[in-house]
């Protein structure tokens, strides 16, 4: 069938692009017939998308964020860019504060028609914030609105989806301890749909002059607080299991060891919380209805249970 809209025919490349929210970028703009360009430290991990792509759709590029060399010759020929890249450990003011500039710049000499940030909540950090992500996240921002002022910058709350980094550690832990620490127990999360998120993505590429220039803060339609979140997960795995609140003092001093899942910069962030400020337009300003968690997750953690798709109702 032929595609027809703003994207059709246009190359898109998408940094970072073989990551866990580019797997759903990239089918966004598939379905619109776009060119995509995924470049990524190892854009392999995103091979699995070829079956999706037409002849000559779909192109790898390997690229290091941190060289800005390399990220220039990603970008060449682009039509539209949107960044993804993001991480918790290594250079971060190099990767997603400089990097980003470095990308905005690139595109604006190639006449690339719109560029979308994929940033954080995080980004608005307290004036003596010491969380170095949320400096980076902010830094990245500054960045691409000075090389390319009618970007457009998207702020998601924390993501979750299926094949997800986050629902899933709570999900394997949950099925395998019966007592489990909570960090954080009372932290706000606004937790967000990926495929939502990619959406909002692709829409705000496809209309520069309407969604451009502004920042877009994407949260889901619910807060939870982490121990909610812990509940609902056990409780959709048919599981009874306990819960202990950790204190701040502790869970700082082990999110400081060496090896451990979550690092200080996300013990901090998860302390504050995520969830939108209300001082920049969200998901209603780009017609998307934001689904909730309770949506997916019996169906997701129907694997985790005592014996999976044939569980009973039973508690374990």
């Amino acid at each position: 069938m032929a595609k027809s809209g703003a994207l059709n025919g246009k190359l898109v490349v998408l940094m970072g692009g073989s990551g866990f929210i580019g797997n759903y970028v990239a089918q966004a703009l598939l379905e619109r017939g776009a060119r995509v360009r995924i470049a990524s430290r190892n854009p392999e991990k995103a091979f699995k998308l070829k079956p999706l792509a037409n002849l000559g759709q779909m192109q790898f590029a390997r690229c290091d964020a941190a060289d800005r060399q390399s990220v220039e010759r990603c970008i060449a020929g682009a039509d539209g860019v949107i960044n993804l890249v993001g991480a918790f450990d290594g250079n971060l003011r190099r990767v997603m504060g400089e990097a980003p500039g470095w990308m905005a710049e690139a595109a604006a000499r190639e006449g690339a028609q719109a560029f979308v940030h994929v940033s954080a909540i995080a980004a608005e950090p307290d004036e003596d914030t010491t969380i170095e992500y949320a400096a980076a996240k902010k830094l990245g921002e500054e960045r691409v609105l000075a090389a390319f002022p009618k970007a457009t910058i998207l702020r998601p709350s924390i993501l979750f989806g299926k094949d997800d980094n986050f629902l899933n550690m709570f999900a394997g832990l949950i099925a395998t301890l019966p007592v489990l620490p909570v960090f954080g127990p009372d932290a706000k999360l606004q937790l967000v749909y990926v495929d939502d998120v990619a959406e909002a993505a692709v829409r705000t590429l496809e209309d520069p002059g309407k969604f451009g220039g502004k920042i877009y803060e994407l949260g889901g339609p619910e807060q939870f607080t982490m121990m909610e979140i812990n509940e609902a997960i056990a409780a959709a795995q048919n599981r009874n299991r306990a819960f202990l609140p950790m204190p701040d003092g502790l869970s700082a001093t082990f999110a400081a060891l060496p090896g451990t899942p979550m690092g200080s910069d996300q013990w901090k962030l998860l302390k504050q919380g995520n969830v939108v400020s209300g001082e920049h337009p969200g998901f209603e300003k780009l017609g998307i209805a934001p689904k909730p968690l309770g949506l997916f997750l019996d169906k997701w953690m129907v694997r985790y249970r005592k014996h999976g798709r044939f569980s009973e109702t039973l508690t374990s």
